[in-house]
């Protein structure tokens, strides 16, 4: 489901990410774990097709990042969804939680009494059932974070990326609700990638793969699927987009 091989990528010549080097299969959910700078938006941004593949060759979904046109990165994002740390970035404010949730149902042409059966479903396991008549701008902003999470999920992706998801969560309640639903898709096959500083996600998911970045390097993994950083290829690393 998603292949990451060999990837390094540079910000003006300054390497983000380092011959990073992992494989997840359907229904896998790994933490993506490391300090604050070392790469964990970079590799998720990279795997939206939010930033060009530079160096090395991804695949996700069927989607070969180092080879996709602008065209296919609508059809992608039709598969992958992303849950981002700036949440306001895909919420429309002024509009009802109903609204913003079923907004991609609608650009999918998912029919309205299909879309109503899945927001509903999301939407009680996030405790945000009692507010879909609610505009965005009314809620709290941990109640703002669960309807972006409710909107990515709602589509069935293929693939759930999320960047700090927990970020602006209440600490005990919601971060609970959310690791059900990540194992409620997680069941029906859906690949999770999850960046995070958050040590009770991994406590209460202690089956999901844990990789960690530290300087844009993959320096510690729990599974045989990813590569651990060697210095002697990163000698040999490029430094400019080729």
């Amino acid at each position: 489901m998603i292949d990451f091989r060999h990837v390094h990528h540079n910000f003006n010549g300054r390497p983000a990410l380092r011959d990073c080097t992992f494989h997840l299969d359907k229904g896998e959910v790994m933490f993506l774990t490391g300090p604050s700078g070392a790469g964990k938006s970079t590799l998720i941004r990279l795997l939206f097709a939010d930033l060009p593949l530079q160096y090395g060759t991804a695949r996700i979904a069927g989607f070969e990042l180092d080879k996709i046109r602008p065209g296919q990165i609508p059809l992608l994002r039709r598969k992958v969804s992303f849950i981002f740390q700036d949440f306001q970035r895909v919420l429309l404010p002024q509009d009802t939680v109903y609204n913003n949730i079923h907004l991609p149902l609608r650009v999918c042409g998912i029919a309205k009494q299909h879309a109503d059966r899945r927001i509903q479903a999301v939407t009680r396991h996030l405790g945000l059932h009692d507010k879909l008549a609610d505009p965005c701008a009314n809620l709290s902003g941990g109640e703002q974070q669960r309807v972006a999470v409710a909107r990515a999920f709602v589509t069935n992706p293929q693939v759930v990326l999320a960047d700090e998801p927990t970020g602006n969560l209440d600490p005990e309640l919601s971060v609970r609700r959310l690791l059900e639903l990540f194992k409620f898709f997680q069941r029906y096959g859906t690949t999770m990638i999850i960046a995070t500083h958050n040590p009770e996600l991994l406590r209460r998911h202690p089956e999901g793969r844990a990789l960690r970045l530290e300087q844009g390097a993959i320096t510690r993994s729990n599974w045989e699927g990813a590569a651990l950083f060697n210095p002697m290829a990163a000698a040999f690393a490029p430094t400019g987009k080729n």
